[in-house]
């Protein structure tokens, strides 16, 4: 007897979820071949509403759609906040909003993971030498 998940075709979703944006890209599992690939700023008219939940669950449909079209039925998920040394470590309101609505079209999730850049040595901090006074 086969089961459901035999003939599930992967592929990933790299979330970019800033402050500012949500960017969501679905690629092929190896992440070299772009199937689909969506933004907030895309189904917005407003600047400010950009990164809002409302705007990630539109730009995951979207993608959802046209991912669903190409044959792919289950994601990895790989969610990215801008990090780095000077940027913020945890991801904007969007990522989550971005997760739940590709569920709710029907897609299988798989592994969620973190990719946030963490800085090790590099530049120096800006804040100067007795740091940011309040």
């Amino acid at each position: 007897m086969r089961d459901a998940r035999d003939n599930i075709r992967w592929g990933m979703a790299h979330i970019y979820s800033s402050y500012n944006n949500t960017i969501i890209h679905i690629t092929d599992i190896t992440g070299t071949e772009t199937i689909a690939l969506a933004s907030g700023g895309q189904v917005v008219k407003s600047h400010r509403l950009e990164s809002s939940p409302t705007a990630a669950m539109v730009a995951a449909k979207k993608v959802a759609e046209l991912a669903q079209d190409k044959g792919i039925t289950g994601l990895h998920v790989k969610i990215k906040a801008p990090g780095g040394h000077n940027g913020p470590m945890n991801p904007g309101p969007g990522a989550q909003a971005a997760i739940r609505a590709l569920s709710r079209k029907g897609i299988r999730i798989g592994l969620i993971e973190d990719i946030t850049p963490i800085p090790h040595g590099g530049c120096r901090k800006k804040g100067g030498r007795r740091g940011r006074r309040v």
